[in-house]
């Protein structure tokens, strides 16, 4: 076993004496110190911004996350759209979209959305995802011709980009690649929430799928 040592500078920047410096004066020191430091981070690889650059930047449509803890966004053993009694159920079958990611072309599913009792009750179910990849599905205004999808819909127009407001699916593909969860709103979608898009939770603005709904 041995140890490595670097000719990187501490966190300070402290470099080792190199032999007196009594005729050199204060200006220049001060010139060379800071020429010096500045090469021997390079040579480390830089400081935290260099490696801050190269992260991907977050689209402009992204959610805050945090801001989305402890909302109700889908529950996998729930029981289905489909499946509840007494309610007005419409289905969608989900169209692959041209700003879908690379690697996800034969994704494929479909929607329920249910009004009763409960309020409003969507399903989403999807094979051909990516297997152990996070994904968001929400409810739409707008047809999938139009825009693909275009706005989320909205209980009051102009409110909060969040649940309760908006109806948010949040779920994980498992490892064959399949994706299923259901949520409730206590609140009726009516006729106004005419489609529901998939996308990855990490890049909202690469939409997968659409599914209209046939009222």
């Amino acid at each position: 076993m041995y140890h490595r040592t670097s000719a990187c500078p501490s966190p300070s920047g402290t470099l080792p004496a190199s032999g007196p410096l009594r005729r050199t004066p204060r200006l220049a020191l001060g010139t060379a110190l800071v020429t010096a430091v500045a090469a021997l981070l390079a040579g480390c690889g830089g400081g935290s911004s260099d490696h801050a650059a190269g992260k991907p930047k977050a689209t402009a449509s992204a959610h805050n996350m945090d801001d989305m803890s402890g909302m109700a966004m889908g529950d996998p053993s729930a029981t289905p759209a489909y499946k509840l009694p007494n309610a007005a159920v419409v289905e969608g079958t989900f169209k692959l979209l041209d700003t879908r990611p690379p690697g996800l072309d034969h994704v494929k599913g479909a929607a329920w959305l249910a009004q009763g009792a409960k309020g409003t009750t969507v399903t989403v179910k999807l094979t051909g995802l990516k297997p152990g990849a996070s994904y968001m599905a929400h409810l739409h205004a707008q047809h999938c011709s139009a825009g693909n999808g275009g706005e989320h819909f909205q209980f009051v127009k102009g409110g909060p980009a969040k649940p309760p407001n908006e109806v948010h699916l949040m779920f994980r593909a498992d490892p064959k690649g399949m994706g299923l969860t259901t949520v409730n709103n206590a609140r009726k979608t009516g006729k106004g929430a005419v489609a529901v898009v998939v996308h990855p939770s990490d890049a909202l603005d690469n939409r997968i799928a659409c599914a209209d709904f046939d009222f």
